[in-house]
């Protein structure tokens, strides 16, 4: 007993020890330093780190990325968009199809007439592919830049009039589209690039798609594909992009590709490639300047 009296007893006089005035082992005054040396090196640490984000920041461009050397060449992607790149539907159920159409619709919005009525954030920029539209260099004090109207008529039986989109008649449309990359100027293809069905029929100024059957037993059985937008392409003017900050209102041109006598009860795999000078494909990447789908209709 008396060995555990004495036993609590150092334990309660190292956590406050009334004769030297020590609370856990240190005085007042010794605690006070330590605080002030911790304040003053946590201080010093986080100065340091603050001043290292500073001068890297120093560095950034608001508006574009300080090395784009590695950017890859932009992805071209489709709506309607899957999982697993399969767009399969019966005409005979509307269901099948309606979400289908309801991404479709959702992409056209903004491309809608009404949004593009600001004479301040948007411009006519010609009906027919032309130049590069040159609204100053990036960081120049030009401020917020214009963006060129791209109208939903130009898309043709795809522009939403029909609500179907023509999945309903057997004649599905896609919109196809360039990603985004800031500052980056796609270049017209040189026409032997080009595939021999499309060799001396592609306007200039264009950045031109195609599509074909993945397999060549497919080939017969995709039929007639329709491509509809300004020059059935992407359209130079529209470019470059300026970033989200310069260019919040920026509208990319689309394509519609439509596939108007599809063979029925098949599976289709369907190939669409873009073309351009600096334009060019990853097998790691399969959305890397081109995509494939499989397209299956059930009648």
């Amino acid at each position: 007993m008396p060995a555990n009296k004495d036993g609590d007893g150092g334990w309660k006089s190292f956590l406050w020890n009334s004769e030297k005035k020590e609370f856990l082992g240190r005085t007042g005054c010794s605690w006070l330093k330590i605080f002030i040396f911790y304040v003053i090196f946590y201080g010093c640490l986080a100065g340091i780190f603050i001043g290292t984000i500073q001068a890297m920041l120093l560095t950034l461009s608001n508006y574009k990325p300080t090395y784009q050397d590695r950017v890859a060449p932009p992805g071209l992607s489709h709506t309607p968009r899957s999982e697993k790149a399969e767009i399969s539907y019966s005409l005979s159920d509307d269901d099948t199809y309606r979400f289908l159409t309801k991404a479709m619709k959702e992409l056209l919005e903004p491309y809608s007439e009404e949004k593009q009525t600001d004479e301040n954030q948007f411009e006519d920029c010609g009906e027919n592919p032309a130049i590069y539209k040159n609204r100053g260099e990036l960081e120049s004090d030009v401020g917020k830049r214009k963006a060129c109207r791209f109208k939903k008529s130009w898309l043709g039986a795809c522009s939403g009039e029909d609500p179907h989109f023509g999945f309903k008649d057997g004649k599905p449309c896609i919109l196809v589209k360039l990603n985004r990359i800031v500052n980056f100027r796609p270049k017209a293809p040189a026409n032997t690039s080009l595939p021999v069905n499309l060799q001396g029929k592609v306007q200039a100024n264009l950045i031109p798609i195609h599509c074909s059957s993945k397999k060549e037993e497919d080939a017969g059985k995709i039929g007639e594909i329709k491509y509809h937008g300004m020059g059935s392409g992407f359209p130079l003017q529209y470019y470059p992009y300026y970033g989200k900050l310069l260019h919040p209102q920026y509208l990319q041109p689309l394509v519609a590709v439509q596939f108007v006598n599809i063979t029925q009860n098949t599976d289709l795999r369907i190939e669409c490639k873009v073309y351009g000078e600096n334009i060019d494909y990853s097998e790691k990447d399969r959305y890397q300047g081109r995509f494939d789908l499989k397209l299956y209709v059930k009648s």
